[in-house]
């Protein structure tokens, strides 16, 4: 199914991280920037006699306020994903996600600015809370979405690349060619081609939000599923699962090492080494033999 070629998304892969950070990174510091110059020339315009340091330093507080807050978006939506089949039902909680959002970047940015204008032997008011924050809030829940779009498509883009998986589908006419309750096969549709993964070529899967990666030869193909639903749809001679997020293939497990805590780490024969929760390592060491 693969070619021997690294693809851009294996390429990508050692540079992904710093990539990712980087990317936000720059994006709020363009943006503080060029808010600090249009502030300064507002300020002249107006002749609203504020000194040169000050605009600088509400937007330079604004950005890392808001800087701080992306890895807590970035967690919270593979909590709760939005996509277009679930964004109604997802609307509500990022609605309520966006005002504790805008609470704690509004008290980051706040406590910068005091700390800022004390050192320069000044004090900096922001005036009453309760008329403040709802003026912040309406900027705040367009950058909040702004940034759940951004993390939800650039994920979108990712699963392209490296292949999103599904099951297979009854067909529109005749019996299914397999059964469709325990699939022999996945199909992997990547960059507009389709593949079929045999299920017993998966060597272990991860849950992660709505979806579950499967791991096939070094790649990672995301289904659409619950751990528990595609757990079911997997022949349990061969699968086991190891701990809540996690199901090992066992002609893939290479070695189990116990730990002091009363869980294991499990080691596959591709080098990865996966958590065992002591609730499943019972049942892994009796089904491993």
């Amino acid at each position: 199914m693969d070619s021997d070629a690294p693809t851009f998304y294996q390429r990508y892969q050692p540079w992904r991280r710093s990539f990712e950070i980087g990317f936000w990174v720059l994006s709020y510091l363009a943006s503080a920037i060029a808010n600090s110059l249009t502030a300064n020339m507002d300020v002249r315009r107006l002749d609203l006699g504020f000194a040169v340091w000050q605009p600088p330093v509400w937007e330079a507080s604004s950005a890392l306020a808001a800087l701080a807050l992306v890895p807590a978006v970035v967690w919270f939506t593979r909590r709760w994903p939005v996509h277009l089949d679930n964004w109604r039902r997802m609307l509500p909680i990022h609605v309520l996600a966006s005002i504790a959002w805008s609470a704690l970047h509004v008290a980051g940015m706040v406590a910068i600015r005091k700390a800022v204008y004390a050192s320069q032997g000044q004090h900096y008011d922001f005036g009453p809370w309760w008329r403040e924050f709802g003026y912040e809030y309406l900027k705040d829940v367009r950058s909040y979405a702004g940034v759940v779009l951004t993390v939800e498509g650039y994920r979108f883009v990712m699963r392209r690349l490296q292949g999103e998986a599904s099951l297979l589908s009854i067909p529109d006419e005749g019996p299914p060619v397999e059964p469709l309750e325990r699939p022999e096969r996945f199909l992997v549709r990547k960059l507009g081609r389709e593949f079929l993964v045999a299920a017993n070529d998966i060597e272990w899967l991860q849950a992660s939000g709505n979806y579950v990666n499967l791991r096939v030869r070094g790649h990672d193909y995301p289904l659409r599923s619950t751990i528990a639903g595609i757990e079911a749809k997997l022949d349990p001679e061969r699968f086991v699962r190891i701990q809540r997020s996690y199901i090992a293939n066992l002609d893939h497990v290479a070695s189990i090492e116990p730990l002091d805590t009363g869980d294991a780490r499990v080691h596959m024969k591709d080098g990865s080494r996966l958590p065992c929760s002591r609730t499943y390592r019972g049942g892994l060491r009796q089904r491993s033999g």
